[in-house]
């Protein structure tokens, strides 16, 4: 989960094209700073730990208090619109979206649970409460498997084969390919293919991180979804990890660190990320 916050941090500088679409730029400076894709991403954290074993409704019910409670918490980190009168309405419902809010806040469901299958299910879950349009809830679920399978042992063949198979997003074209053209969007389907597509070019973590960031675009929240997968393939660099966790506040590294014991003891046996360094 500490790859993806980290990537929400160091692409917040550059969203809205205001990169110049390199991969040299310094990772940390005075604007690195968490934006509502962190807020999310740990407020779906808390949930599912919550959750653990209780039934679909107990995890909706879960999923809303939590999102509605730190979008209190933090009303100012940059909500899109109709997400931020989801936050404040009386009865909050789902409302259509495809947006890719849905997969810059799933990457927990990635770590916490036994199969692919059951992976799957709990990121259907956390985008449905709000983003249940099928493009949205794809955008979650084919997130939420790349990170399975990265921090389960699969490599990047088998991870691109899958998501491919499953998701039936083009993965042809490189990042050269994408980064000419590419510009702010905020859909899950020209979003979440692109993320994927710098985990698989970026030959570690930190050039994960740079990849996507230099494509420009909506770049906190592509960075935000490709280095939650970067973290299950490759692990996070401990000073990166460190400087990351200095620019949170302390109830967020409540829920990063009880998040950090769950994870150890959860599913099958995690792939060792330093293999592939």
């Amino acid at each position: 989960m500490i790859g993806a916050i980290m990537g929400d941090m160091i692409g917040a500088p550059y969203e809205f094209d205001r990169g110049n679409k390199t991969k040299e730029f310094p990772l940390f400076s005075r604007w690195s700073q968490y934006t509502d894709d962190t807020v999310m991403t740990v407020a779906v954290a808390e949930a599912l730990l919550d959750t653990l074993g209780k039934t679909d409704d107990e995890i909706r019910a879960a999923l809303v208090s939590s999102m509605r409670e730190w979008g209190g918490r933090y009303p100012d980190a940059g909500y899109g619109g109709r997400f931020y009168r989801w936050l404040k309405a009386k009865t909050p419902e789902p409302y259509g979206s495809y947006g890719n809010g849905s997969a810059m806040r799933v990457s927990a469901a990635g770590w916490l649970y036994d199969t692919i299958e059951e992976t799957r299910r709990i990121a259907r879950l956390t985008a449905e409460v709000t983003h249940n349009h099928p493009e949205g809830i794809k955008g979650a679920e084919a997130t939420a498997s790349a990170i399975f399978l990265a921090r389960t042992g699969s490599g990047k063949e088998e991870i691109k084969d899958c998501i491919i198979r499953e998701f039936g997003y083009d993965l042809s074209r490189t990042c050269d390919e994408i980064r000419p053209a590419y510009h702010h969007v905020e859909s899950c389907q020209d979003t979440v293919p692109e993320a994927i597509t710098a985990f698989l070019e970026g030959t570690d973590f930190e050039d994960v991180i740079r990849t996507a960031v230099s494509l420009g675009g909506d770049c906190d929240t592509l960075t935000c979804i490709a280095g939650g997968m970067a973290e299950a393939f490759y692990g996070v660099p401990e000073a990166m990890a460190a400087e990351c966790r200095r620019r949170l506040p302390k109830d967020m590294l409540a829920v990063l660190d009880r998040f950090a014991e769950q994870k150890a003891a959860a599913g099958p046996a995690f792939h060792d990320p330093s293999l592939r360094r």
